[in-house]
């Protein structure tokens, strides 16, 4: 179920970002290989992570509650109520960090911003459900299960500095998948844009994290959704 969800931002990706992220006159095949090579490969993580989340989750106390209720047949405005808060809250936050990511920029990350900038589809479909996902569910939750496992086996589940490690963790991976993009855009990527690209990312990864800890999984897409739609709405 959680792989349907995160397809269709795999198909937003590869077809709507990947033309704009890309310049097709310096790869060595054509554009529409490319772009059907990093469906097919975002397809197999997200299957990955979603195996993964499924396994693990109930391992180390997390849960996807709205997923769950439809697999269940259960009540699921009941299962999203608890989340849609703390997932708006997140949100805003979310929205705060995009904004002034942009506002701040180093000097080499505003040059190379892109004319045309990433459809909202991109930035809902895989940046809010895709990288949900394929990060917190599947990275977060298996950190979570590894460091419980190493660390505090001999407790039922993670104690709360394993949790807290997992969610700063999986941030930082997180920001750092960033780094690519913004790498072969530039001459050389310095520490300096290095570090301010990964944390800036991270911020909100630290936010997404908390919230799937301690409501749900929809509660981290929600926040996620919602941060890139507020500030669409205010910078777009």
């Amino acid at each position: 179920m959680l792989l349907l969800a995160a397809l269709p931002g795999v198909v937003a990706s590869s077809w709507l970002a990947v033309p704009l992220l890309v310049d097709a006159s310096r790869i060595p095949v054509s554009l529409e290989a490319l772009q059907v090579a990093t469906a097919v490969q975002n397809a197999v993580l997200v299957l990955a992570a979603a195996l993964a989340g499924t396994a693990l989750a109930p391992r180390v106390g997390l849960a996807a509650p709205v997923a769950a209720a439809i697999a269940g047949k259960g009540r699921v405005l009941e299962a999203l109520r608890p989340q849609l808060a703390p997932g708006l809250v997140g949100g805003c936050v979310g929205a705060g960090v995009i904004v002034g990511f942009h506002a701040f920029a180093p000097e080499p990350i505003r040059a190379i911003q892109p004319g045309t900038p990433l459809p909202l589809a991109v930035r809902v479909l895989y940046g809010g459900i895709t990288e949900e996902v394929l990060v917190r569910w599947g990275l977060m939750t298996a950190m979570a299960w590894a460091g419980w496992r190493l660390l505090s086996r001999d407790l039922q589940q993670p104690s709360s500095g394993v949790m807290w490690g997992a969610i700063a963790a999986s941030a930082v991976a997180f920001g750092a998948a960033h780094l690519p993009a913004v790498g072969q855009s530039l001459p050389t990527l310095s520490a300096h844009v290095a570090a301010y690209v990964t944390i800036g990312n991270a911020l909100f990864g630290v936010v997404a994290g908390y919230l799937l800890w301690r409501y749900g999984l929809e509660a981290s897409m929600v926040a996620h959704v919602s941060a890139h739609v507020l500030a669409y709405a205010f910078r777009g």
